[in-house]
């Protein structure tokens, strides 16, 4: 493959980068978000600290996110294959400034109503898949505001955050780049357990990795082909198709989820998978409740008996690239193989019930994901869904996986993000709140974490559940509840030892 040759040229009004053509394969995963059943996108929205200088916003992204090879690529079908074609990019085609009343009387609800119109309007395929629109009006949360829309296709979350860290800089240093948060692995202390000790710990780790991975494929095959989730007023009907989508979210503090997490001897995904288990735990109990005639006191028992939903996950299968290979590749404007979606998929259990001790939900929590990190079910989805693409065609693989969404109630995800706050595209970023949509689900919930901030971010469709910012709040309160419990059994003080 021939490297590009790029010339740059700039101007008060635009700044274009012509690229001569370079063509790189589309992955498989990216080939099945474009398809009409499965076709995904991602809408970003970001709040600043301070007004935006459009000029200055669209310089900084001309100086490093145009230098990604995603970024200045469109796809298209050549010779059977899908590939990505570098092409010209005119920023001024992606990045727009509407008119809007710095005066308006609701910014928070015009911000949540601008990304969820976003969403109806389809992408125009012949430019490169992503567009910005910078909205300096000041929200509950921040001063201006900037709602970004990318394809799916152009990476998974864990290489766009990955991505934001290379654009961003340091606060302090403006020539300095953010400090990347590393996912390192717990390592247990075997102690002297002694060499036999070791084989019999290897192989009972074995064991349970095969039996595992033996119980889980049957399921998520299953899934695929006829086992559905209870109908629940969150439950996507048979048949129906999200069309409403509404963005929204709220922030909390991270030292909270750190503080439950120490304190409980767990990790944060475990503690934020009770708390989201926790939280739709209070949403249907107050939609049951409401159901019920009036005067009726809540006692917990208004769910339906043994109700449980499930969630889907998407793992990344790539290696996290390093914030020093991002830098190389945008400089060398080369993806190298570090770059698309590679993912699998994991079906997760959730217990939706009123428990007397909140602390419960993540004991249950810990125990689901100590139970699928050991599953090797992910890797296996991703098999079956490339083999199935090149026996059957991307046609039969994108009803399989849409089956599966189909077939389960929501998904779940969660992304690190910068451990400080930084400076991004000339500004300071006070937050990230990410979603999407193309699911055939009515609900999507993301964390993400900022600096000391966790956002929780969720994409429902309005008609299944009219008030998000509810199930927002339920789940706000669901962690306060976990956070209250951890301090008066006195846990907490636990916890300050490790700290």
């Amino acid at each position: 493959m021939k490297n590009s040759k790029k010339k740059s040229v700039s101007s008060s009004s635009k700044q274009v980068v012509v690229v001569e053509e370079e063509e790189e394969p589309v992955s498989p995963t990216g080939r099945l978000m474009h398809s009409p059943k499965f076709n995904i996108s991602i809408i970003l929205i970001m709040g600043y600290y301070t007004k935006i200088d459009p000029n200055l916003y669209k310089k900084c992204m001309h100086q490093t996110l145009l230098k990604h090879p995603r970024f200045t690529s469109i796809p298209m079908k050549k010779n059977g294959k899908f590939r990505w074609k570098r092409t010209t990019v005119d920023i001024e085609k992606h990045s727009f400034v509407p008119d809007v009343d710095p005066n308006m009387e609701s910014p928070d609800g015009f911000v949540a109503e601008f990304a969820s119109n976003l969403s109806r309007i389809p992408m125009d395929m012949t430019k490169p898949l992503w567009e910005f629109y910078i909205l300096n009006v000041k929200t509950s949360d921040a001063e201006s505001v900037v709602v970004a829309r990318l394809h799916h296709s152009l990476g998974d979350g864990v290489s766009l955050i990955a991505l934001t860290h290379a654009c961003a800089r340091k606060i302090d240093d403006p020539d300095s780049l953010p400090v990347f948060p590393l996912s390192k692995k717990e390592k247990k202390k075997g102690g002297d357990r002694g060499l036999l000790m070791t084989f019999f710990a290897l192989l009972w780790t074995l064991i349970l990795i095969v039996s595992y991975t033996l119980i889980d494929i049957p399921v998520f095959i299953a899934t695929m082909l006829f086992v559905r989730d209870a109908q629940t007023p969150i439950k996507v009907e048979r048949g129906r198709v999200p069309s409403q989508n509404r963005f929204v979210h709220r922030i909390v503090s991270l030292a909270d989820v750190k503080l439950v997490k120490t304190a409980m001897n767990v990790s944060i995904n475990d503690v934020i998978l009770g708390v989201t288990e926790a939280g739709l735990s209070r949403y249907l109990t107050t939609i049951y409740e409401n159901k019920k005639e009036k005067g009726k006191k809540s006692t917990g028992g208004s769910l339906p008996r043994n109700l449980g939903i499930r969630s889907t996950v998407v793992f990344n299968l790539r290696p996290t690239p390093t914030i020093e290979d991002l830098v190389e590749m945008m400089e060398k404007e080369k993806l190298n193989g570090m770059w698309g979606n590679l993912i699998g998929i994991v079906i997760l259990p959730l217990k939706i019930v009123v428990q007397d001790d909140p602390l419960t939900y993540i004991r249950r929590a810990k125990s689901t994901m100590d139970r699928k990190k050991l599953s090797l079910v992910h890797k296996c989805a991703f098999v079956v869904m490339k083999l199935a693409m090149s026996l059957f065609g991307i046609e039969v693989a994108s009803r399989m996986v849409t089956a599966v969404f189909r077939n389960t109630t929501l998904t779940f995800s969660n992304v690190m993000g910068p451990k400080e706050e930084v400076n991004l595209f000339g500004h300071h970023l006070s937050y990230i709140a990410p979603s999407v949509y193309g699911f055939p689900q009515s609900m999507v919930v993301h964390y993400q974490s900022y600096g000391d901030k966790l956002v929780i971010s969720i994409g429902a469709d309005g008609k299944l559940i009219p008030n998000p910012h509810q199930l927002c709040d339920d789940f706000i309160r669901s962690l306060q509840n976990i956070k209250e419990a951890v301090i008066e059994r006195g846990l907490v003080d636990v916890a300050s030892q490790f700290c």
